[in-house]
């Protein structure tokens, strides 16, 4: 299998990173300060992760956009994400944690506006990082991730990686709505629950 692109080594990052490589799917990771930075984080993740710089994230088919609300403009600037799978696990949190007002927008589609020609699925976002690192098979269940998108094939490969690594993927429907449900202060932000 094809590494999947990280771009952002914070927590949601790593998190994601452990969990693929868990199940054996390798993973490539950036950061904003160079592949050196991130030793640490590589013998912490172990077999099957390499630190790259964020050109090579971004060359990946599906790539993880891990990073700050504040980053994300900036990275379009510098990164192509055309015909690639991006998953948004963005949150538009100003850095004082107050929300950005997007004028009746879904932040996905403000993503999406960023990175034209990109295949958008909001996934990764809602569970606070220490239940999204905790085991997603609980009880005779599995924790739930959210999935909303345009592009259903986009949403199916996205799914399909979110069984393989254990949790249950829903699919909430479009960007406009579904990942409206998902974003900050959404609906189902925070909402931790477990698909039987």
């Amino acid at each position: 299998m094809e590494a999947i692109g990280i771009i952002g080594a914070g927590n949601i990052g790593k998190i994601v990173a452990a969990h693929l490589l868990k199940h054996n799917m390798p993973v490539i990771i950036s950061n904003s300060r160079g592949p050196e930075t991130l030793k640490e984080t590589i013998e912490q993740l172990g077999s099957g992760a390499k630190a790259v710089n964020t050109a090579e994230a971004a060359e990946a088919d599906i790539v993880l956009l891990a990073l700050p609300w504040s980053k994300v403009k900036d990275l379009a600037q510098i990164t192509d994400l055309n015909g690639k799978i991006v998953i948004d696990a963005t949150n538009h949190f100003n850095p004082d944690y107050s929300v950005e007002d997007l004028g009746g927008k879904a932040s996905s589609e403000v993503v999406q506006g960023y990175f034209p020609g990109s295949r958008i699925v909001k996934s990764f976002n809602t569970l606070v990082s220490k239940v999204l690192a905790a085991d997603p098979v609980v009880g005779e269940g599995h924790r739930v991730l959210f999935v909303s998108g345009d592009d259903d094939q986009a949403k199916i490969e996205v799914s399909e990686i979110i069984k393989a690594i254990g949790f249950a993927p829903i699919d909430l429907g479009s960007l406009a709505v579904g990942s409206k449900y998902q974003q900050a202060k959404g609906t189902f932000s925070a909402l931790n629950l477990i698909k039987i």
